[in-house]
């Protein structure tokens, strides 16, 4: 039945084309007013009528005639052919030679019609919506160079008997489609001309075709996000581009002997390779781009494993490599074309090498998650064209070098998660295009310098659990592009300024856990529209945390392989978190007026009164933590409208009143604890009261703790006792005091 669908051979077929075909070819002879309404002839070189053009054209209608809605307006009888939209006509012979498609917003089967257009060189209907099966005739078009069906939705690659016929074939796309099933072994065979073949994006199983592997014409092959298992195997021909990424590839690397003066890029990323890393893969001398990433690769790095100066990526990130970072990773480090080096989320320790300081095109440096220690080197500065420095979550010690505003052209500085110390240097300020800067966890003392004004493109800041003191200035202002700041766990102290909600593009502000007093500053809440109206493109945990904060940089590489564009995606919870503060007061009317929050925390300070009625203005709101405050009043009836709620917390407070059973407030158990004056409406409309005041914890610690905790107390104090005794034993006067009560005894 599918077969049907696709040749044209068929008797209904061939009978209505031979019928359209020949009313068109005759239509303005036996016309009479055919003079009056001529149609256009394109004439060939000769200046003769072309009746084989006249075919293409009611081949091309014919196919024009299966959309109901289409672009393909110019596609008329009394336009000539040469002035059809996506058609390319040969000057010589008046055939149809291209036909270019691409986003027209078409759909349905591709109508083998297409396949009479025998002259057809070009063929690209990319960026459609086109289904089903792709029509196994298209493989009879011998004079075709080009096949693009990209960005469809085709789901059946039907066999070919006809693949030989395409001996001029260079290039074969069929990606991002959703081809499944096994990779066809005459696709090896479809042309001996074949130069790009490009099937990625698809649902393809089982092992990559040996016909693929002995292809000598094949030079750039991208068979990248399906499900193909195996090994990755030795191609024999000379490749330009590899691409395998996305895969279940397995084994261990190959050595591509065949490639190694033609291959350029090699992207093998999250696979499951094992193994080392040969050094076979440093031959591959006109390599630029390296992609190992997210595989199983082991072991640590051969000193001998030395790439080329033309080598632009090296990415070997979310593996299990050891060892120390080798001093040199590429041949002739001053001449190097190096513009990013990934080693992040491996296992590799020591100190980082200061040869890396000598790779003056490096744009990117990446080196988190790691085992390394030392000091960050001081000759770091002598990357001027660094963009990317990440260095999180090592142990590095030592203060930030000073030398690292020679980084003029820095983006983001990620240094989070170490044991750096010292304080934040007044002359950061150099870095004035500096959009993310983070210090987070790490044990950097000090106040904010006033001269961080100057980083004015700041967008992400993250300082929190440090020993950060003093208060806030109004340096901060100055970072009008901010999205994310984060002061949390530190030791700053004074007043809220009133400029804190101020700022346009503001997604997060967490200043909890530090001595924050006085009031939660009134007034300018509407001027973030983040915080006014919310983002409903972003994707927030079921519970939303403050802290739970995902950074993606992306660093695409150029062209011209000379530079890096830099892109980075936030992805934070909408929300507030002053809670662990000494805030005093009422809670401001403005604030629950944030339509777009979706966290609030207050909890762990010192305010008073009543809810602010607005609260149900908050629809978005999926955390409120208001506890231990002094907080009074009856609990506002509208925080059942708040349907997005999934954590609420008011315990120890003052509140009072009789909360109703029925308006679904059992949904948030243990969240109206310790509140003498509240009470639970039960059956018989007899009033309980809530559980006992009692010490309790911060929301994000109570689901941590259960019955364990009380056998660590019981322990603890088991312990405490024998060292008590065995210490008050154990003391020269304790001794004596025993042995002279044993005497007067006796």
């Amino acid at each position: 039945m599918a077969e049907s669908l696709v040749e044209p051979c068929t008797t209904s077929y061939s009978l209505k084309v031979s019928i359209f075909i020949l009313f068109f070819l005759i239509f303005p002879f036996l016309n009479p007013f055919s003079s009056a309404f001529p149609l256009s002839h394109d004439t060939n070189a000769t200046g003769v009528v072309n009746l084989e053009t006249e075919e293409d054209m009611g081949l091309l209608l014919f196919f024009k005639l299966q959309f109901q809605e289409t672009p393909l307006s110019s596609w008329d009888v009394s336009v000539p052919l040469s002035n059809w939209t996506g058609v390319t006509r040969s000057n010589q012979t008046g055939r149809v030679t291209g036909l270019n498609l691409t986003r027209f917003n078409l759909s349905g089967q591709v109508h083998p019609c297409l396949c009479n257009l025998t002259f057809l060189e070009t063929l690209v209907l990319s960026h459609n919506s086109f289904n089903n099966s792709i029509p196994s005739c298209l493989w009879k078009l011998w004079s075709l160079k080009t096949l693009d069906l990209s960005y469809n939705m085709f789901t059946l690659l039907v066999p070919s008997t006809f693949a030989a016929a395409m001996s001029k074939l260079i290039e074969l796309d069929l990606s991002h489609n959703m081809l499944s099933g096994e990779i066809p072994m005459w696709i090896g065979n479809v042309s001996m001309s074949l130069e790009k073949l490009n099937l990625g994006f698809n649902s393809f199983h089982g092992d990559i075709p040996k016909s693929l592997l002995n292809l000598m014409s094949l030079k750039y092959l991208d068979l990248s996000h399906n499900s193909l298992m195996g090994n990755v195997g030795d191609f024999n021909q000379e490749l330009v581009t590899l691409n395998l990424e996305s895969n279940l590839l397995s084994g261990t690397l190959p050595c591509l002997y065949s490639s190694r003066e033609s291959l350029t890029l090699l992207n093998l990323a999250n696979n499951s390779i094992l193994g080392g890393i040969p050094t076979c893969i440093s031959s591959l001398g006109g390599l630029t781009q390296l992609n190992l990433s997210h595989n199983e690769l082991r072991y640590g790095i051969s000193p001998r494993l030395v790439f080329s100066e033309r080598l632009c990526l090296l990415d070997l990130s979310y593996n299990e490599l050891s060892g120390k970072i080798p001093s040199r990773i590429v041949e002739a480090s001053d001449k190097s074309g190096l513009l990013l080096l990934d080693l992040s989320h491996n296992q590799f320790s020591g100190n980082i090498p200061v040869t890396i300081t000598e790779l003056k095109s490096l744009q990117a440096l990446f080196l988190s998650y790691n085992l390394l220690v030392g000091e960050i080197p001081e000759r770091i500065g002598n990357l001027t064209y660094l963009q990317v420095i990440d260095l999180s979550h090592n142990f590095l010690t030592g203060s930030i070098p000073l030398n690292i505003v020679g980084c003029f052209q820095l983006l983001a500085l990620i240094l989070n998660s170490n044991n750096l110390s010292g304080e934040i240097q007044p002359v950061l300020d150099a870095l004035d295009s500096l959009k993310i800067f983070d210090i987070g966890n790490n044990k950097i003392s000090g106040e904010i310098p006033l001269t961080l004004a100057g980083c004015k493109s700041l967008e992400v800041v993250d300082l929190s659990s440090n020993n950060l003191s003093g208060s806030l200035n109004d340096a901060i202002t100055k970072w009008s592009n901010l999205k994310f700041l984060s002061l949390a766990r530190n030791k700053f102290s004074g007043s809220l300024p009133s400029w804190l909600f101020t700022f346009q593009a503001i997604h997060t502000l967490d200043f909890s856990g530090n001595k924050f007093s006085g009031y939660i500053p009134d007034g300018n809440f509407n001027t973030s529209p983040n915080f006014y109206n919310g983002d409903i493109r972003k994707t927030i945990p079921a519970v939303p945390s403050i802290s739970a904060r995902s950074l993606d940089i992306k660093l695409l590489l150029v062209a011209d392989e000379t530079s890096l564009s830099f892109k980075y995606n936030l992805t934070t919870t909408i929300g507030i978190d002053l809670s662990d503060n000494l805030l005093h007061g009422e809670i401001p009317e403005g604030l629950f007026g944030l339509h777009g929050l979706e966290y609030l925390n207050l909890s762990y300070n010192f305010l008073n009164g009543p809810v602010p009625g607005s609260l149900g203005k908050l629809q978005k709101l999926k955390a409120l933590d208001l506890s231990h405050n002094s907080l009074s009043g009856h609990i506002p009836e509208n925080i059942t409208s708040l349907r997005n709620l999934t954590v609420l917390n008011l315990s120890y407070n003052c509140f009072s009143g009789v909360i109703s059973t029925k308006r679904g407030y059992w949904k948030f158990p243990g969240a109206f604890a310790g509140n003498p004056d509240l009470c639970m409406e039960s059956s018989g409309n007899v009033c309980q009261r809530t559980l006992p005041v009692k010490p309790g914890k911060k929301f994000e610690e109570e689901m941590e703790e259960g019955p364990l905790s009380v056998w660590i107390f019981c322990i603890s104090a088991l312990v405490s006792f024998y060292v008590g005794v065995v210490v008050l034993f154990c003391s020269s006067r304790t001794r004596s005091c025993i042995l002279q009560t044993k005497n007067l005894a006796s």
